[in-house]
């Protein structure tokens, strides 16, 4: 496994480590422990069990922040289908980390590269060597790069708490016009940052703020449509 490879590994992973040893007990498999003379090298299954926990926590984070209408029990649900042994293989495969995985003999006979198990157990193990290596804002990172699009597939808000959606519709049909949104302000560190959204349509201007921009656009949908509601008609644009 030459330098450079590691290094497309990294840039992969949107982390380049400062303790290259972790990167490597991330990547080895017992099975290529077991086959080593030196008994100073360790497998990866310390890390899986951290990076399970860790993996978890940033995803619970993520979903409260881009779904805030989600109640604990649906926000559980959520998360049981984006942390399993399938997504995390698929994540692990377009990562490609299956080449960089030290298997021992009977391990690669068996195409132990595209088991699936093993894939996921090495792409939590991963988790939890960035966040030992960089902390909690480089796992922050990693974990939200790399379920960014599954995290935006989930199923939609129930359309009752969907302000954006219901605001839309109501100013389309009676005014022709599609709400504006924009972000005026982001405050606070990369893995907890706030917006502040500004929204305008038909003469009415209202701000939002939360802990993702999604958030934010609802609330401040949510305000125009209270302010709306409480008129006998749409103000004129």
């Amino acid at each position: 496994m030459s330098t450079q490879d590691l290094t497309a590994l990294q840039k992969g992973l949107s982390h380049t480590f400062l303790n290259t040893q972790l990167l490597f007990e991330a990547l080895c498999h017992r099975s290529y422990v077991n086959e080593q003379t030196d008994r100073n090298i360790k497998d990866n299954e310390r890390l899986e069990f951290l990076g399970d926990a860790v993996l978890n926590l940033v995803i619970s984070h993520l979903l409260m922040q881009q779904y805030p209408e989600l109640n604990e029990g649906e926000l559980s649900r959520a998360r049981a289908k984006l942390v399993n042994e399938r997504q995390l293989a698929r994540l692990a495969r377009q990562l490609k980390i299956g080449n960089f995985i030290r298997l021992g003999k009977g391990e690669i006979q068996t195409q132990g590269r595209e088991k699936r198990s093993i894939l996921a157990d090495t792409f939590e193990a991963l988790v939890a060597a960035i966040y030992i290596d960089g902390g909690i804002s480089a796992a922050f990172k990693m974990v939200a790069d790399q379920f960014a699009t599954l995290l935006d597939n989930l199923p939609k808000p129930a359309a009752t708490t969907d302000y954006k959606s219901r605001l839309q519709e109501l100013v389309q049909t009676a005014h022709h016009q599609i709400p504006q949104y924009e972000i005026v302000e982001e405050s606070g560190p990369d893995h907890d940052k706030t917006f502040r959204v500004q929204m305008s349509v038909c003469n009415v201007e209202t701000e939002g703020e939360g802990k993702s921009k999604k958030m934010a656009e609802q609330e401040a949908a949510r305000k125009a449509l209270k302010l709306i509601q409480n008129e006998s008609t749409l103000p004129k644009p």
